[in-house]
């Protein structure tokens, strides 16, 4: 994977979700493209009429209860840690994670059944203590477009974990290539998904916290849900807005929000 793909993927919700970057960024790809135009749109409405976008469609059953996941090599690591396991990984329950940030405690489900090399990941992750001590480093507040986004150890927006994995459920959902895929849908209130490129194998370990309805092409990986606890947390951080710093909308959240610890169970 070349490195200009991992910075566009980690350089905040920029290329992923509305087009944004720093002046110092460049890169897109189709994904970003049509979101920036969904983005766009909603911004400079009063409200937003999510009747005119489709919803996520239903989880696909697995095939088995376990699955075998590859986690290719990409650019170094943010932070020091070992790739997940390969073989045999779950696909049935879910896992509790406990975000313990500044601004308050932010309660993640994950989901096995709609990402489980997703849900792997990030519970090697945490369980080895790479989200320890790091930034949530982008709010976004615009209508159609509410997340704020953690997981880069160096808060630039370019960091991950030094390697990647291919994206998952609702992408999985579609047949490969189906034109709807280039079709914004609402990602609900309370869901966690991944940040990537939309090249091959970008994800890595940023992720974004959906705090209000927001609309996106379904390819990034959904994989939990937030708790209501969390939400209020979210919310209160989003309520003081940002900086501004994004080229094309938001930035860097008024309040500074950095997670403490991720505790798996």
């Amino acid at each position: 994977m070349k490195r200009t793909s991992i910075l566009v993927a980690g350089v905040s919700l920029a290329v992923l979700l509305a087009g944004c970057s720093d002046s110092s960024d460049s890169g897109g790809s189709s994904a970003s493209t049509t979101t920036s135009k969904a983005a766009s749109t909603s911004g400079a409405a009063k409200s937003l009429d999510l009747s005119k976008f489709g919803t996520l469609p239903p989880v696909p059953a697995p095939a088995a209860a376990t699955v075998d996941c590859t986690y290719p090599a990409g650019q170094p690591a943010a932070k020091d840690v070992t790739p997940p396991p390969t073989s045999g990984v779950s696909t049935e329950g879910t896992v509790p994670v406990a975000l313990t940030t500044s601004a308050g405690p932010i309660g993640l489900v994950l989901d096995r059944a709609e990402a489980p090399c997703t849900v792997n990941s990030f519970t090697s992750l945490a369980q080895q203590g790479y989200f320890d001590d790091t930034p949530c480093h982008r709010l976004t507040t615009e209508l159609g477009l509410q997340v704020l986004q953690c997981g880069d150890p160096s808060g630039k927006g370019t960091g991950g974990p030094g390697y990647g994995f291919t994206t998952e459920y609702p992408e999985t959902a579609f047949a490969p290539n189906d034109p709807a895929l280039a079709n914004p849908v609402v990602y609900p209130r309370g869901t966690v998904a991944m940040a990537n490129s939309g090249t091959p194998d970008s994800n890595g370990s940023q992720f974004f916290l959906v705090y209000a309805d927001s609309v996106l092409p379904p390819n990034y990986t959904v994989f939990g849900s937030i708790s209501e606890e969390g939400l209020a947390t979210v919310e209160k951080i989003a309520a003081d807005g940002d900086d501004g710093s994004m080229a094309a909308g938001g930035g860097k959240p008024n309040t500074p929000v950095q997670i403490e610890t991720a505790k798996v169970g």
